[in-house]
């Protein structure tokens, strides 16, 4: 990337758009026909996803009045035509392709373009107008072709932005650090009313409206954290994967079961907490960059895929909500829970877990990543022997299906599996066991776990976890806010934990805590720095 290039972006990303390079004349796109909206209706900026060879997702949505409490942004009740073009540079000059899409208010005027024709592993920039009114630049890129393997991948990943624990700087960050992909883990945003999740610190800003339990609430959500400036610069720097976790649902929700019957007439019965899946999934899909087979059928929605980057890594993103048992023990830490080796359990579903074991057997990528939601690694809090004290919500939790899906991995040769993982609001890196009972079974993976972007305000900054000695698997430990950044080359995979002291006021600068290394058929992680 050339240093003019790089310079335009930064400044631009650092104002929450890039609306055009000071100095040149820029063309703008086709205006789209209709009647003229009264204000800038591109308030929740631009984004991409999901990219493949010769494209990606487009996505912008409509919102001349953001926080409206009907989540319909203040948009008139007919369609708007909103035009789109891609262009071969940021001046947006060397327009390759370009269109007009129709924003209806049954989608909350979100708009989702789906490119082909463009060139494989490029960099192409995007922008969206209705009437006069133009939204920000946004950069995205193609994969490689499918035969191809790229020199480097650079790709970030990140979970877990509460907007009442803190500032989302590390979005801001995250966007000057120019990845070519971002993956986020889940927990993209939080279902509670206003103070009902006070972090340590203190919450600094405030959730509109009430608990997120139908569609207007669940977009007005969406809109709030949509119009944070620093969440707009992650989004237009580069094309997102995204998987929830259940925060975008109901705390701890499990498939068909909410996380309390009690806790609200929405989760009181089945057929109720169906309504609420289905109305969040539906606001889910309005507000992000995925292609049309993850469109929610009612509530029913596949976010599990897969994505290609050339040769070099496949990115297998995962639900492991939708599908899963119900977590036992009432869904905390609990003391040898015997039915969590119950072969029959599953956090993935049979589809899924089947869809996934036949993709390492197909896989010829160099890496299989795999982008989770929650821990992979045994965390087991009880030191004596014979006593294993471990997280339900996590894959502790249905351990027969970890092994299925580890095993798979080493059943089917995968050169390099790497398991990412969200949903602690801590970094985390960890070897990955067939059996982590037993101290001599062999390390087969790698898990690396980003921590929060916000959630649970600044951190302590400790290093040190109390259970590390007695899990000698689990390598590394910060209890800071931030993301992981990593370049992913055909001899090795750098992860470089990015942490800020502080959320709770904007403007931390970020650094590198600590840096560790996966070489290419070497098993386990290498502390690098």
């Amino acid at each position: 990337m050339d240093t003019s290039r790089r310079t335009l972006l930064a400044a631009g990303l650092g104002a929450g758009l890039v609306a055009a390079v000071p100095g040149v004349a820029v063309a703008a796109p086709e205006k789209a026909r209709g009647a003229a909206l009264t204000g800038d209706p591109f308030t929740l900026g631009v984004a991409s996803g999901d990219p493949w060879p010769d494209g990606f997702v487009l996505w912008t949505r409509l919102a001349l009045e953001p926080l409206a409490d009907d989540g319909l942004g203040g948009m008139p009740n007919r369609p708007v035509q909103v035009s789109w073009e891609v262009s071969e540079d940021e001046g947006m000059r060397k327009v390759v392709k370009r269109g007009v899409e129709h924003a209806r208010i049954q989608s909350a005027h979100s708009v989702h373009v789906e490119l082909h024709g463009l060139k494989p592993g490029r960099e192409y920039w995007y922008r969206f107008r209705t009437g006069k009114h133009l939204s920000p630049v946004g950069r995205a890129l193609t994969t490689p072709a499918w035969n191809e393997t790229p020199a480097a991948l650079a790709m970030a990943f990140a979970s877990c932005s509460q907007y009442e624990h803190g500032y989302f700087t590390a979005y801001k960050r995250l966007a000057e650090d120019q990845p070519d992909l971002v993956l986020h883990l889940g927990d993209y945003q939080y279902e509670y009313r206003k103070n009902d999740y006070v972090s340590g610190d203190g919450n600094v800003r405030d959730h509109d409206g009430p608990e997120t339990v139908d569609l207007p609430s669940y977009r007005l959500r969406h809109s709030q954290y949509k119009t944070d400036p620093d969440l707009q610069a992650a989004h237009a720097v580069a094309p997102w994967l995204v998987v929830w976790d259940d925060h975008e649902v109901d705390n701890n929700w499990a498939d068909e079961i909410p996380e309390n019957r009690d806790a609200a007439q929405w989760n009181d019965t089945t057929e109720r907490f169906r309504s609420r899946r289905a109305a969040a999934f539906q606001a889910y899909w309005e507000n992000m960059p995925l292609r049309r087979p993850s469109a929610p059928r009612g509530d029913d929605m596949r976010i599990y895929r897969r994505v290609s980057w050339g040769k070099l890594a496949n990115f297998h993103m995962m639900d492991t909500r939708q599908y899963r048992d119900d977590q036992l023990a009432g869904d905390g830490w609990d003391q040898n829970v015997e039915a969590r080796w119950d072969e029959s359990r599953s956090i993935t579903g049979d589809a899924q877990e089947k869809w996934l074991l036949d993709g390492f057997r197909r896989s010829t990528a160099r890496w299989d990543v795999l982008g989770q939601q929650v821990f992979f690694s045994e965390r087991d809090r009880a030191q004596a022997s014979g006593v294993d004290d471990v997280s339900m919500d996590g894959w502790d939790g249905y351990a027969a299906s970890r092994r299925r899906i580890t095993q798979g991995w080493v059943d089917a040769g995968v050169r390099n599996p790497v398991v990412l993982t969200g949903d602690v609001h801590r970094h985390w890196a960890s070897d990955i066991k067939t059996d982590f009972q037993d101290p001599d079974a062999p390390v087969v993976g790698s898990e690396l776990v980003c921590s929060s972007i916000s959630s649970t305000g600044d951190g302590s900054g400790s290093t040190a976890d109390p259970m590390m000695p007695w899990n000698p698997h689990l390598k590394f430990f910060n209890d800071q806010r931030g993301y992981v950044r990593t370049t992913i080359t055909k001899n090795a995979m750098t992860a470089d934990f990015r942490v800020l002291d502080r959320v709770t006021s904007p403007g931390a600068p970020v650094y590198t805590k600590a840096s560790y290394v996966i070489e290419d058929g070497v098993r386990g992680l290498q502390h690098r720095a």
